[in-house]
This record gives C-alpha cells, sequence and structure tokens, in this order.
C-alpha cells in the first residue's frame, strides 16, 4: 500500500514553515545533563525504561554543549560553578532552553547559605520550572512536555528580536 493510497485524492498536504520548524524542534530536541545532586539520579530514571524519554526524540544526553539545545540544571549549584554553568550556555547553539529542576536549582531549596546561587536563574535564563526534591522523573517529564507546548507556539521574529537585542 503506498502513499497515494492512504491518502486519497488529497494531492498537497500544506502547513506553516513556522509550524514545521517548531514540530521538528520540540521531537528532536537533545538535552544537555548538568546533574549536580541527588536530582541527577531521578533525571538519570527518566532515560530508563519505566519512563523513556527517547519517546519524545531524546534518545541521546548530550555531554557536549555544542551538540544541545535543552540544559536541564538538576540540583544546587554553587558559587564557583556558576561560571561553569554561564560558559556552557554561552557555548550551546541557538535556539535553547534551561529546565531547571528540583527546588535546589530553582531557589536554593533548604540550602540557604552564601556558598550557593539563590536559584539559577540568576545565572542563565529559565524557561521552565519543575519543583519537588527531588523531583520525580514523572514530573520532569510533565517539564519537558510543558516546554514543548511553548516551542511549538515560538514564532521566527521571536528569535530574529533576539539576535538583534
Amino acid at each position: 500500500m503506498g502513499v497515494g493510497q492512504k491518502l486519497g485524492d488529497l494531492g498537497v498536504v500544506t502547513v506553516r514553515l513556522e509550524d514545521a520548524v517548531n514540530w521538528a524542534r520540540t521531537n528532536a530536541m537533545w538535552p544537555m545533563l548538568f546533574g549536580l545532586a541527588c536530582c541527577a539520579i531521578e533525571m538519570m530514571s527518566t532515560q530508563a525504561s519505566n519512563y523513556d524519554m527517547s519517546r519524545f526524540g531524546m534518545e541521546l544526553n548530550r555531554p557536549s554543549p555544542r551538540q544541545s539545545d535543552l540544559m536541564i540544571v538538576a540540583g544546587r549549584v554553587a558559587r564557583k560553578m556558576a561560571p561553569v554553568l554561564r560558559q556552557l550556555y554561552d557555548q550551546m547553539p541557538d535556539p535553547k532552553w534551561v529546565l531547571s529542576m528540583g527546588d535546589c536549582a530553582s531557589c536554593s531549596g533548604v540550602f540557604n547559605n552564601y556558598a550557593l546561587v539563590q536559584g539559577v536563574d540568576e545565572i542563565v535564563p529559565v524557561d521552565v520550572y519543575v519543583a519537588g526534591c527531588p523531583p520525580r522523573p514523572e514530573q520532569l517529564i510533565h517539564g519537558i512536555i510543558t516546554l514543548h507546548e511553548r516551542v511549538k507556539q515560538e514564532r521566527f521574529d521571536y528569535w530574529y528580536e533576539k539576535e538583534r537585542a
């Protein structure tokens, strides 16, 4: 059975360029893992067979920022680690997104001292926050789906204005 028999007399399928590009971005998002504490264990289990993040197009977790477009920050960020986090973010190609996983990454959790950054949004712009201590894999998957919904709604002029600024 060929494509012509399945489509019938439709002939041509049209779609807006923005919709096609955003569909490709959401279904081929490559995360760069930045696991610093216990949240990283939950992030690793999300890739395992019970939760299987590869069904969202995230087959490989990239160790290199040059091959990834999603940074998942999991755990508390020390002040000494902040410049490294920023450098890795700057090395990622555009468009890029950041997901803050866990209370420690979002607001430093119960660790309120001078050695820790009180929220990763002081260093990099965060797109989605995933709450919990540590958050369950289901919560991380919900955060990724939330990010996918945001990416599907993006417009090209948003990236054009971001580059000009």
